[in-house]
């Protein structure tokens, strides 16, 4: 119960951050609605009359494990302005990650977004690489309390290094941070990138950048 209220408060600092992605809300809420006709457009979203709202629209669940049976060993469970519909224009969103003994969190970005991540169960290395030229690594093993910030933009990653499963919980400082895996985008793209292109910009056989290139196409589809 301490951890998850420690999580909670990590959200709550991270909403300050907000303010230099996200406009500044000139309302207490606009709850997010697919209704144009019924609606007001602000930031992406379209505004649900304020008189409607109701409870559901600044709630949601994530008490369940994610599932990890896959190739990475890890799940993501997002909980931004498209599972809750209140937090838009508020500048704030939140994931769950479940891991598997020796799963990861694959090295990704969030193109809107700085991350606060706290440990809830287990032991995680993480990390992040700061951008050209230095492309320094900053790393760090966490146990269950400890708290790690991934900037704005740079590649980062989370590993489970222990025998038992891992949880941890995240808050972001957008309604929307976005996610790209970097394996995912720059191999399994649709269409795919010119593999002779690929071989030559990491160095590697073009053969290999084809294996590479059929194994995430078909993971995405």
């Amino acid at each position: 119960m301490k951890s998850f209220l420690l999580a909670f408060v990590l959200l709550a600092l991270a909403s300050s951050l907000a303010s230099a992605f996200d406009p500044s809300p000139l309302q207490d809420f606009c709850v997010a609605v697919d209704d144009p006709l019924h609606g007001v457009f602000v930031n992406g979203k379209f505004c649900k009359d304020p008189k409607l709202a109701k409870a559901d629209d600044f709630s949601f669940s994530v008490k369940k494990p994610g599932n990890t049976n896959n190739a990475v060993g890890s799940n993501v469970s997002a909980v931004n302005v498209q599972q809750i519909p209140g937090l838009n224009t508020l500048g704030i969103s939140a994931v769950r990650i479940d891991y598997a003994p020796y799963g990861q969190n694959a090295p990704h970005t969030h193109p809107r977004a700085t991350e606060i991540l706290v440990v809830l169960e287990g032991t995680l290395l993480v990390g992040f690489v700061t951008s050209n030229p230095n492309n320094t690594l900053i790393s760090k093993v966490l146990n269950k309390g400890d708290v790690f910030v991934f900037p704005i933009g740079l590649v980062h990653f989370q590993f489970n290094i222990g025998k038992t499963n891992a949880v941890a919980f995240a808050g972001l400082s957008s309604q929307n941070p976005g996610v790209i895996t970097i394996a995912n985008a720059v191999f399994g793209s649709d269409p795919a990138i010119d593999p002779g292109f690929l071989a030559k910009a990491f160095q590697l056989d073009k053969k290999v950048v084809k294996d590479l290139q059929n194994k995430f196409w078909m993971d995405s589809n």
